[in-house]
């Protein structure tokens, strides 16, 4: 058997398909049975048959209950039956030891949550020591070549600790998961026979299975995409570092998987599949269970966080379309009904008025005016914003199939810095993408000059396979001209986000302090609303609810911090007070 033939699971019925199955073999049962008697009375026996089939289908439920229960979220048992060739003894875990590493964006961190979370519920123990682990498992990221060959060499580091697990009689199961085992699939498998199972983003549900399966001596793969796994009903399992770690003030949480833009150079919709939202109810519980647990700080994710439409509801699923921003438009027609993301920001912002909220990472097509308002009316949601722009030309935005022009990109940053005084922008950059020019790339140096970001994200272009570029276009500028474009790119953000974060200097800012600066032991930092590093002093300080008494900031406190000097990544301040979000809008 191929290991990609593992892949295959039973799938269960939803509730249509179901009701079909039912009606169906209810017109079979009434026009297979065998008759003798005369014409007439086969007439009646049919005329009461369909009466008594027409009076149950009536009183029976109707398509919009079937609807409703097919969209509504499924609760899922937490053992489910086992495939006929295991037992249920042989998806337990049986305390063998885990080692996860997770590479790229913060959605594979959310991502390696879920997965511990599963693999803990069947009784699988985490370890932090590579050489006592029973299994290690890679999360990876296919977004460029270069975060690819990482994994192939981290591969080849691993290669040495199976060889000798294998004479020591004591096996050892190497797992791939996420993007790159949904983009690559049999070229692991063949090319590293060192690697046990392949599970894609929406596979891991299935990892006992797989790694069951891979006891066995098999390679075992389920790479299959799904039109509606969010992993709703999962609490993600924290998996930093230490106790003390930072993740303990701050977590993400996903909102809803995947993509439909389709942009002409990514990968994301490959590899993660179709847009879809998880439901509102869902993520509320999940938030407030993240306020009990006291964490200062949740952050919104999704591959198009603002995209967000929970389906969920039959009530909300109207005809109205999704609101853009002006002089955007999409690649797909556009969507209708729905809760949206202005509703889900609205409802998680009224959770905890001392939990600060954050949401990436955003399309710049999907900022109506009523998300802008919000932002600007909560004192808990971060003003700041992500706007990936990926090139200041517009030919090479058409190119890239992103939906706005420069012009038109430039009129929502005026728009949004209007709506929210004092916003902290960020963005993405390309450099070097197909048929690009060197006028191409001084647009966009003069876009970068122009907002003057406060945060920057730039790289220089990698083709990926099954893209529409990889099909239709030409990866035509040299590499040695990427790279030098990059360079000037970086080169001028940072210049322009030192000038940015200039402006805050003399300014009082609210800070989440997370713990010692790595730099020095007498400093503490933290991030201001902007989501910049904060570094200050270590000393006492007022309570703005008890002037009587000093303090010293702990992490998770609220402080506030009079910026002294800045650079492009780091302010520096003195503290002021401690104080609680809530009592800062006074000062800030």
């Amino acid at each position: 058997m191929h290991p990609l033939q593992c892949v295959l699971q039973t799938q269960r019925w939803g509730p249509l398909a179901s009701v079909s199955w039912l009606l169906l073999r209810t017109c079979r049962a009434h026009s297979s049975v065998p008759s003798t008697a005369c014409p007439s009375s086969e007439r009646q026996q049919e005329d009461g048959v369909r009466k008594d089939f027409s009076s149950r289908l009536a009183s029976g439920p109707t398509f919009q209950h079937f609807l409703r229960s097919a969209s509504a979220p499924q609760e899922k048992p937490d053992m489910e039956d086992p495939p006929p060739y295991l037992t249920v003894d042989e998806l337990l875990g049986r305390q063998r030891k885990v080692y996860l590493e997770t590479y790229g964006c913060q959605m594979n961190v959310n991502d390696t949550e879920i997965a511990w979370s599963v693999l803990q519920k069947s009784g699988y123990l985490r370890t932090r020591n590579l050489q006592e682990a029973d299994v290690i498992l890679l999360v990876t990221c296919s977004i460029r070549e270069k975060a690819e060959q990482t994994i192939w060499n981290r591969l080849h580091q691993l290669k040495a600790l199976k060889t000798k697990r294998l004479r020591s009689q004591v096996p050892l199961r190497i797992g791939i998961l996420g993007c790159m085992a949904e983009r690559l699939k049999e070229e692991i498998l063949n090319r590293e026979k060192m690697v046990d199972i392949l599970a894609g983003p929406d596979a891991y549900r299935d990892l006992p299975r797989l790694l069951a399966v891979a006891e066995s001596g098999q390679q075992a793969a389920n790479v299959l995409l799904s039109l509606d796994e969010t992993y709703a009903d999962i609490m993600p399992v924290q998996t930093s570092p230490s106790a003390t770690s930072a993740f303990v003030l701050c977590q993400s949480r996903s909102i809803m998987r995947g993509c439909d833009n389709m942009c002409s150079y990514c990968i994301v919709p490959f590899t993660r599949g179709r847009e879809r939202s998880r439901p509102v109810a869902s993520i509320l519980e999940e938030v407030r269970k993240l306020s009990e647990q006291g964490l200062k700080e949740v952050t919104l994710l999704g591959q198009n966080v603002n995209s967000f439409r929970d389906s969920s509801e039959v009530q909300f699923n109207n005809a109205v379309s999704t609101n853009l921003s002006r002089g955007f438009s999409t690649n797909y027609k556009p969507k209708q009904g729905g809760l949206r993301f202005a509703h889900l920001l609205d409802q998680v912002s009224r959770v905890d008025p001392e939990m600060r909220i954050r949401f990436t990472s955003p399309h710049p097509k999907d900022f109506p005016d009523e998300v802008l308002q919000l932002i600007h009316e909560r004192d808990n949601i971060c003003k700041q914003i992500h706007l990936p722009a990926q090139s200041g030309s517009s030919r090479v935005l058409e190119a890239m199939r992103r939906g706005y022009s420069r012009e038109a990109y430039v009129e929502l940053i005026h728009h949004i810095r209007e709506s929210i005084p004092g916003v902290s922008l960020s963005s993405d950059f390309i450099a070097g993408f197909c048929g690009e020019t060197e006028e191409d790339h001084l647009q966009t140096v003069s876009l970068l000059r122009e907002v003057q970001y406060n945060m920057g994200f730039l790289f220089a272009y990698s083709m990926r396979r099954k893209t529409r570029a990889y099909h239709r276009l030409k990866d035509d500028v040299p590499e040695e001209v990427k790279l030098r474009r990059l360079e000037e790119l970086i080169t001028v953000f940072r210049e322009e986000a030192t000038k940015a974060n200039m402006a805050s200097v003399g300014c009082t800012q609210l800070v989440l302090v997370e713990g010692h600066s790595k730099r020095s032991a007498t400093d503490l930092c933290g991030r201001n609303d902007g989501n910049l590093k904060v570094i200050f002093p270590d000393v006492e300080m007022e309570d703005v609810n008890n002037s009587e008494v000093k303090v010293r900031a702990q992490p998770g406190d609220y402080v506030l911090v009079k910026i002294t000097s800045t650079s492009s990544q780091t302010l520096k301040g003195h503290v002021l007070c401690r104080t609680t979000l809530k009592d800062s809008s006074a000062y800030c």
